[in-house]
């Protein structure tokens, strides 16, 4: 009885001593929206959407996907992982030569928390190994699973980067490994115009995960083509929408009523 008292009072002990950064309490999405500073989702009456794919490129899937984008005449922005742009170069070139975005998802893809120097650095080697196989330095940046706080988002900022997360019901959870089906129902009954949709073109082990997003996908774009809706980039949606941001967010309006984005590659 003594020994199970003495190791509860450890346990307490070592809760009460962990030290709390305040920086890990993320404010509302509601609050950061107001400010501009992080993009869920855009406001337009017109039927475009943005899919975008986290932390490739894999060196099958990223190019059975591609084949998929080009059958439907789609647009795409890829959120890579610099670790992964090292190793395959090559479907990076292709990305761009076939009119798909490329936005930073830092080098490593370390999650949660993270300090602003470590974030400032993996930002940076993943810029330059874009800028390295592309010419192209990009200005787009989604946190690690999502994560975001103060300290992620003023770095981001400081490093000329626009935080983009995506849309709370287009969220296709494919890293879970669901029913190509289940993907497509969800996505199909939630989808309306400005929406960011997210997928992934790596996850699991390299050569053994399924291809439930690949088969989603197929099903996904035909039901967007039929039903009126275009594909496009992350900053196309951003152009078009008719939503207005701060300056200082480098989006302004332009005279017919839409916003204008600048230096959204450089």
């Amino acid at each position: 009885m003594k020994k199970i008292l003495f190791i509860s009072v450890l346990v307490l002990i070592s809760f009460f001593s962990i030290p709390v950064n305040s920086d890990a309490f993320d404010k509302s999405r509601e609050e950061y929206e107001k400010t501009g500073r992080v993009i869920w989702e855009v406001n337009t009456k017109d039927k475009l959407v943005a899919l975008t794919f986290d932390d490739g490129p894999h060196p099958v899937f990223t190019p059975q996907i591609l084949n998929i984008l080009a059958k439907y005449d789609a647009k795409a922005t890829f959120f890579v992982a610099g670790n992964k742009v090292v190793r395959f170069p090559e479907l990076l070139k292709r990305e761009i030569k076939e009119g798909h975005e490329i936005a930073n998802h830092t080098f490593h893809h370390i999650y949660g928390n993270i300090t602003s120097a470590k974030l400032s650095s993996e930002l940076d080697e993943t810029d330059k190994v874009i800028k390295k196989f592309t010419g192209i330095k990009p200005s787009l940046y989604r946190p690690v699973g999502g994560f975001y706080n103060d300290v992620i988002i003023n770095t981001a900022i400081k490093n000329g980067k626009e935080v983009v997360l995506w849309s709370w019901n287009q969220d296709s959870r494919d890293w879970a490994d669901p029913p190509a089906s289940q993907i497509y129902s969800n996505i199909k009954k939630g989808v309306k115009p400005g929406n960011i949709i997210i997928f992934h073109d790596w996850h699991g082990s390299e050569y053994t995960q399924t291809c439930v997003t690949t088969k989603a996908l197929e099903n996904i774009l035909e039901f967007l083509d039929k039903n009126g809706y275009k594909c496009v980039t992350v900053t196309e949606l951003l152009y078009r929408s008719t939503q207005i941001f701060p300056e200082s967010f480098g989006i302004y309006p332009s005279k017919k009523g839409k916003t204008s984005h600048i230096n959204l590659m450089f």
